[in-house]
């Protein structure tokens, strides 16, 4: 700090003590106890500052004294000579210039203490006087104060012209050196003739770390040890330490001690702390004295000429007291006949930096024994940690003592700096021991010296003048004190000084006598011994206090910056924070407004894409045939269709619908031989390269699936009902469709699922427009609620993908960044699992679960074995759970070739040499074959791909296109993947049986069949008329040939089908199973079957996200793409087989199986009270029903529920008989048998007069609850409650009366369709609610309820509809014209025209398995595939009521006016059997749900139900039974 803020500072800490002295008279003891002081401790620390204020205010009179010297006398000669070798340097301005004069507390310069420092000194001791322990003890430290104080005034009065000489000097000190080993120094300084003690003392009493701005601000002139003078180098003395200086301070040079109080170098001691330190330097020279004296008093050296009285002394007088104080602290000790001058306290002061520690030894004894060297020449020993320098110069002036004459001088030397203030003589100094001289000022004698002729005054009168005011102080204390003095103060013979003292003080009031008297040798030794262990004491608990303060200070100060540090630490890191919370906040907010933008910008889209299929709508009813506008002429002359992506319930896509994007491709060339490589080529681009990143086949962890632990999904549903904002997640996602991959964002809400393509996307811009044009999704919107069931999919072999089934029966592929997505999309969508059809919670884990555990946690494997679902949908669930599907060709769905033989006329699915062996890979049927694979194998040596069997798989996309090249949209999906060319003629798929040839012979072709070949006939035939070009035999290449006995292609289908659900196959399903999804799909046993295939087709074999390079991912993510794909392992351990179809004859409700048939045709009849005609026959009766029951409506609007007993196990059993009442399987209505109830059986509401009652007008719900009737005069249909007979909803809608109504199948739930058709020619598809028990979603809604479509295109009264919402159609019927075939959604797809005579429509009906069967009036029957083929028809006699085919779609039921049950096969109307007539038409039938019932409503008022088996007409049952 700045010199003017020392002295700010220290003045304000002196008014503290003002306070503290003057002005108050407290008690301090209870603030010491309680800061753990010592008793007293406040007064003495008083008395340090005041004793430091008072030196600071002598040193600045000395200071002004001395610039007023410097301007009056000029330097001597001799001065200059001394100087002639060192250069000069220009002093600084002295610091005390800086302070400002109103600081300056000084009055009268002249004076040795001001009054001010002389009223504190007074106030301090005489405060406490009553405590008498206490102010002794400050008395006796004031009085030695004083005493050192006044004598050191007393020499410099004598000596003035030292003072003078000295001035001079100042310029040049500018030789230093410094020893940087941290405890030793040497300091060598030329002597100067010029023995005045100075300002030593008061040096002394300011430590010298506080003198880095000193006063004396000059440099210290210090020669370095290596500079060879003209004199003969000195040999020095080491002296020996007893025990080294220790380290106490930290600091810069380990001496810039840092004052106390602020942590900073201090200009004057600026506190009590500091000035402890400060007056430590004293109580050190006084202890070590007092120690040396008395511990080691033989080894003070006596020189041979010593002044007796000294050298015999054992004591040390005042002076040298004096003067050991004035001396400066450089530890060095001074050697030889006679101190080397000191020129200046300031060089000693500067110097001092250097040295640490110069007087923290004090409670040491330190002796040094002193040789003496020879005359003339100099010996300088540094103290310190044994390292003393070798030689050091000599002194710049050869003889010291002659310069100074020769006047013997008592004299006692210190060692720390040589003394400039003694005046030498080379024989009479008498040396104490080294260390005491050190640590004890010594004051030498005073030599009579001419007085200063620029002073005129007196020495006497400037001794009274300076010390007129102390003197009275010390009288006073020598008085007040005297009994406590005079004890203390003895002479060494142990006299009482103090009295003479008295007596000396009483006769004159004289200060020089005061002063003479202070400096005799008694008064000296006395003050020393006595008064300066007072001293002392108060220094060193000064000291104390400054270290224990220092340390806390440091700690302190340390703690503090630790708090700082780390609320630094903590402001930085929430400011941090603070700055990524508010980026973080600036993203979200952007990305929520990117979003917004972007969901704007996709529900435009979507927008402009539905307004456009609206338009399209439209225009097709308007403008089609049947259409308003329509004309013939309008018709196109080429019809294009597509294939549909609509699903049935076993996933079969049958549908066609209009293409409104269909060409013949015309443009499309034949790709040449030349264009396709040899095999070895293939194989060779395939080995390319084996990547790294191979990962092991992990243990695969099994879920417990049993358990629902969707908890955390249900807490998550409540996290996601609180997001605010419409988006609940959004992430980048692809579109997976077939051929196309689409990036883009996936965005899900709390009730939807949005996709918007990146049209930017580069790989988007290059996909071609046709295909996208096939691509549903790219801006794609999906409601919750039609979301039916979630799946984990594999897209690349990485699990990273999800397929989506939804209520219109399509399905989206997506696939995500990585599997913590996947996860997140599944949470944040519906619950709905993988549906209901497997027998799986509808719960988010089973649709994350693994292939593997949706395997062993469903239960249709159980129901497979039991027979109760068919080969064909049990392969069907293996592909869809093991990660199969139409959305990415490489994973297209996988079935088995069966049949072996497509060259007969005739197949005998009897014999088992037609079908394949089910228990062989397809490349290991044909045993030669199979040796070329097995040493392909067995003879591997690429070491960088594993060995395999098979170069090529039995699925890929090439496999799959190539199937399906006649149909679209994969004919153009064929073309974009190759150039827009067909395959070569040769290389076409052309011909069934020579498919099958080349998977047995052609090494490179291994293929399996896909579903298609079960069930879509519309594959083989070449529809559109693409050119497929000319067979190398010249065949021409057009629709596909089938083997002989397949007369068409839907012949091909159904036999295929046959002989996969034939027994043969079933008893060897299994084993193909195990091939494809099973235990010999890897491993070992793989191997062991010939089934080993490329290692880049498993699961697991390659982690994509492990390759870093963009250029080799890609280039392994092609080869994936060709190399295919096989399905997800099921199971590890072999599967089980089928059961027999024996052991399940007795189970009870198993439509697939055969049983004896011993029963009678005719179950019952029952006859109602009623004579009224049975019109409508509706037997729900499903045994989970509430009331299972056959619910029958007679021409006069009279129902009845009559109870069914499920009594088919029961039947064919011992001891059964007709007899027993209850075995009955149905039991009339209570309320009808009774005639109790009738008024809640009829229905009473006016029909229109005109209206033929028949089976049409009436539909009963799947839960036998209500009754949907027509035909009322008010253009309504009704809803009637079966339990009470009320009505319980009227439904408008149409311009006309009602004329029939039709249910599709039911769903969980009982929800359904109902169709209404009208005389106003139009039908109206509306929805059943099984929730609410009402048509439409809302039971809360006034409004009546709206249709879901408007089916146009009759020209005439609708009379009959069928409706299935399984394939999604309505199939209805006018009074005269074709059947129109509709979607759901209202599309008009087709008509389906019969012959000329087929033109008068009467009843409809439409299996789930495609057949339609159409009859019409006069007898004639149609059947259509739903794809509008005509297959079959026929004639027959009779007037048919009732027509019903059988669950499987295979067989057709039929009844008439001649009362004749007939069953017929539905492929081809050959009959089957003919039940015996009844006495009465049959107008009505129903099937019970095992398809063992039938019941007739009778034109006479009754009710038959008859046996009926379907399977005793399976050709299976027929070649066995």
């Amino acid at each position: 700090m700045s010199a003017e803020t020392a002295v700010t500072f220290l003045s304000r800490l002196m008014a503290m003590v003002d306070v503290l002295v003057f002005a108050s008279s407290l008690n301090f003891s209870e603030i010491e106890a309680e800061k753990n002081m010592s008793s007293g401790g406040l007064m003495r620390q008083c008395l340090r500052l005041v004793c430091c204020v008072a030196v600071r205010n002598c040193l600045e009179c000395r200071q002004r004294q001395r610039e007023r010297v410097n301007k009056s006398s000029l330097i001597s000669s001799k001065t200059q000579e001394t100087l002639q070798g060192i250069s000069a340097t220009t002093t600084a301005k002295t610091p005390l210039e800086n302070v400002p004069g109103n600081l300056s507390p000084i009055k009268d310069p002249d004076r040795l203490l001001q009054d001010v420092d002389i009223n504190r000194l007074r106030a301090v001791v005489f405060r406490d006087v009553d405590d008498s322990k206490q102010a002794q003890f400050l008395a006796l430290a004031v009085v030695y104060f004083i005493s050192v104080l006044m004598v050191s005034k007393y020499r410099d009065i004598l000596e003035p012209q030292r003072e003078t000489a000295r001035s001079g000097i100042q310029a040049g000190r500018n030789i230093r050196q410094e020893i940087n080993s941290p405890t030793s120094t040497v300091v060598v300084i030329p002597s100067i003739p010029h023995p005045s003690l100075n300002h030593g003392f008061l040096a002394k009493l300011i430590p010298e770390q506080s003198f880095t701005h000193s006063f004396y601000k000059e440099t210290p002139a210090v020669f370095p040890d290596n500079i060879k003078e003209k004199e003969t180098p000195t040999p020095v003395e080491d002296i020996q330490l007893e025990s080294s200086i220790p380290h106490t301070d930290s600091g810069i040079g380990e001496e810039q001690m840092p004052s106390i109080l602020n942590g900073t170098d201090l200009e004057t001691s600026t506190g009590p702390d500091a000035m402890s330190e400060l007056l430590s330097t004293l109580s050190s020279e006084v202890k070590k004295s007092q120690e040396s004296l008395t511990e080691s008093p033989s080894e003070i050296l006596k020189p041979a000429s010593s002044i007796s009285s000294i050298s015999q002394s054992k004591g040390i007088n005042v002076k040298e007291i004096l003067k050991s104080l004035v001396a400066a602290p450089v530890e060095i000790a001074e050697c030889g006949p006679d101190p080397i001058p000191y020129p200046d306290p300031a060089l000693k002061r500067e110097a001092q930096p250097i040295l640490p520690m110069q007087y923290h030894s004090f409670d040491r004894s330190v002796v040094v024994p002193v040789k003496k060297p020879p005359p003339g020449s100099l010996a300088v020993t540094t103290v310190g940690t044994a390292t003393a320098g070798g030689g050091l110069p000599p002194s710049s002036t050869p003889n010291i003592f002659a310069a100074t004459g020769a006047t013997p001088k008592s004299m006692i030397n210190t060692t720390g700096a040589v003394d400039s203030g003694s005046s030498s003589s080379s024989s009479s100094s008498s040396f104490v021991n080294g260390a005491t001289s050190k640590n004890l000022p010594a004051v030498q004698t005073v030599a009579p010296m001419p007085e200063d002729s620029a002073e005129n005054m007196s020495i006497t009168a400037k001794l009274e003048r300076a010390l007129e005011k102390v003197a009275p102080l010390l009288r006073e204390i020598f008085v007040d004190f005297a009994p406590f003095l005079s004890r203390t103060l003895l002479g060494s013979h142990g006299q009482e000084l103090l009295i003479e003292g008295l007596v000396c003080m009483k006769s004159s009031t004289s200060v020089v006598e005061l002063v003479m008297l202070l400096c005799s040798q008694e008064w000296q030794n006395s003050i020393q011994k006595n008064a300066g262990l007072a001293f002392i004491e108060l220094i060193n608990e000064g000291r104390l206090l400054c270290h224990a303060m220092k340390d806390h200070i440091v700690r302190v100060a340390n703690e503090a910056e630790f708090i700082l540090n780390r609320q630094r630490a903590e402001d930085v890191h929430k400011h941090a924070e603070f700055e990524s919370q508010c980026a973080q906040y600036a993203a979200d907010r952007r990305e929520e407004e990117k979003m917004c933008d972007h969901l704007i910008s996709a529900a435009k889209h979507r927008d402009h894409v539905t307004a456009n299929q609206l338009k399209q709508k439209i225009l097709n009813i308007l403008t089609n045939k049947h259409g308003a506008w329509g004309a013939v002429s309008h018709s196109q002359l080429h019809d294009f269709w597509r294939l549909d992506y609509w699903e049935d319930d076993l996933r079969r896509r049958r549908r066609f619908v209009r293409n409104a994007f269909g060409s013949t491709h015309s443009d499309a060339l034949l790709k040449a031989a030349v264009e396709y490589g040899t095999e070895e080529d293939v194989v060779k681009s395939k080995k390319t390269f084996r990547s790294q990143a191979v990962v092991n086949q992990n243990a695969e962890t099994e879920l417990m699936l049993e358990g629902d632990d969707d908890a955390v999904s249900l807490l998550q549903e409540k996290e996601i009902d609180n997001l605010a904002g419409p988006v609940v997640l959004s992430t980048p996602a692809q579109l997976i469709a077939p051929v196309v991959v689409a990036k883009g964002t996936l965005s899900i809400t709390t009730t939807e699922i949005y996709f918007e393509v990146d049209e930017e996307d580069p790989a988007f811009k290059k996909i071609d427009p046709k295909v996208l044009a096939y691509t549903e999704g790219l801006h794609g919107k999906w409601m919750f609620s039609e979301i039916r069931a979630v799946f984990s999919r594999r897209y690349l072999l990485q699990n990273t993908a999800l397929e989506v089934f939804m209520a219109n029966r399509t399905s989206v592929m997506f696939n995500f960044p990585d599997q913590a997505t996947v996860k997140k999309v599944v949470y944040s969508l519906p619950r709905v699992g993988v549906g209901t059809s497997y027998g799986l919670p509808q719960a988010r884990r089973i649709s994350l679960a693994t292939p593997r555990q949706l395997y062993k946690s469903s239960n249709m494997t159980q129901r497979w074995q039991r027979r109760e679902i068919s080969n064909f949908e049990y392969l069907m669930f293996l592909n869809t759970i093991a990660g199969r599907t139409y959305n990415d060709l490489n994973q297209y769905p996988v079935f088995p070739w069966v049949l072996t033989n497509y060259e007969s006329e005739e197949l005998d699915l009897t014999l088992p040499g037609n079908f394949r062996d089910l228990s062989k890979p397809i490349g290991a049927l044909n045993p030669k074959r199979a040796v070329f694979y097995a040493e392909r194998y067995e003879t591997w040596e690429d070491d960088q791909t594993p060995p395999y069997h098979y170069n090529t798989h039995y699925s890929t996309s090439t496999c799959t296109l190539c199937w399906l090249v006649r149909i679209e949209p994969f004919t153009t999906f064929f073309l974009n993947a190759n150039d827009g060319k067909f395959d070569h003629p040769d290389r076409t798929f052309s011909s069934v049986a020579r498919s099958w040839r080349t998977s047995q012979r052609d090494t490179s072709d291994v293929k399996e069949l896909i579903p298609e070949f079960y069930y879509l006939p519309e594959m083989f035939v070449n529809s559109n008329g693409y050119n497929l070009g000319v067979r190398e035999d010249e065949v021409v290449v057009n629709d596909v040939e089938l083997p002989p006995w397949a007369k068409k292609p839907e012949d091909f289908v159904r036999i295929n089908r046959m002989a996969l659900e034939s027994e043969f196959v079933s008893c060897q399903l299994h084993q193909w199973i195990d091939l494809i999804f099973g235990y010999k799909q890897r491993g070992p046993e793989a191997v062991r079957a010939l089934n080993v295939f490329h290692y880049l087709t498993y699961e697991g074999s390659v982690n994509l996200d492990s390759i870093t390079d963009p250029v080799l991912r890609e280039a392994m993510e092609a080869q994936i793409q060709n190399f295919g794909q096989t399905p997800s392992q099921l199971l590890i351990e072999p599967h089980p087989p089928r059961s027999s179809a024996m052991h399940l004859c007795f189970l009870p409700q198993s439509p697939l199986m055969f049983k004896d048939q011993m029963q009678q045709d005719v179950i019952m009849v029952l006859k109602f009270p009623s004579n009224s005609p049975v019109t409508h026959v509706a037997a729900n009766t499903l045994p989970h029903l509430t009331i299972p029951a056959v619910v029958t409506v007679t021409c006069s609007r009279l129902f009845a529920v009559n109870r069914w007993h499920n009594t088919v196990g029961l039947r064919g059993a011992p001891g059964y008989s007709l007899d027993q009442a209850h075995h009955l399987p149905i039991e009339m209505d209570p309320l009808i048998a009774n005639n109790s109830g009738v008024n809640k059986r009829q229905i009473t509401d006016l029909v229109d007069q005109s209206i033929q009652i028949n089976a049409h007008c009436f539909v009963v719900t799947a839960d036998n609850r209500y009754i949907l009737i027509c035909g009322f005069w008010d253009k309504s249909f009704r809803v009637y409650s079966t339990e009470t007979g009320k009505l319980t909803q009227i439904v408008f809608g149409h311009w006309d009366v009602v004329t029939c109504l039709a249910r599709s199948e039911s769903y969980i739930g009982g929800d359904c369709y109902i169709v209404s058709g009208s005389r106003d020619a139009t039908l109206l598809l509306w929805y059943w609610s099984g929730r609410h028990h009402i048509i439409g979603d809302n039971p809360n809604s006034s409004d009546y309820p709206a249709p879901r479509a408007v089916l146009t295109g009759h020209d005439h009264e609708v009379v009959c509809v069928s409706v299935c919402a399984e394939l999604g159609l309505v199939i209805s019927g006018a009074k005269e014209g074709p059947c129109l075939v509709h979607t759901i959604t209202g599309d008009l797809l087709r008509a389906l025209e019969g012959t000329e005579n087929c033109l008068y429509p009467r009843l409809i009906s439409v299996s789930s398995e495609g057949h339609c069967i159409i009859y019409y009036e006069r007898g004639r029957f149609s059947n259509f595939s739903i794809n509008g083929k005509l297959l079959a028809q026929m004639e027959i006699n009779d007037s048919t009521r009732a027509i019903l085919l059988s669950s499987d779609g295979q067989n057709l039921v039929t009844g008439g006016d001649n009362g004749v049950v007939e069953v017929w096969q539905a492929c081809d109307f050959k009959q089957l059997y003919i039940y015996p007539g009844c006495d009465a038409g049959i107008r009505a039938m129903d099937l019970s749900h095992d398809q063992r019932t039938l019941i007739t409503g009778m034109a006479s008022g009754s009710i038959v139900a008859f046996n009926i088996d379907f399977n005793r007409w399976h050709y299976e049952h027929q070649n066995r039974y």
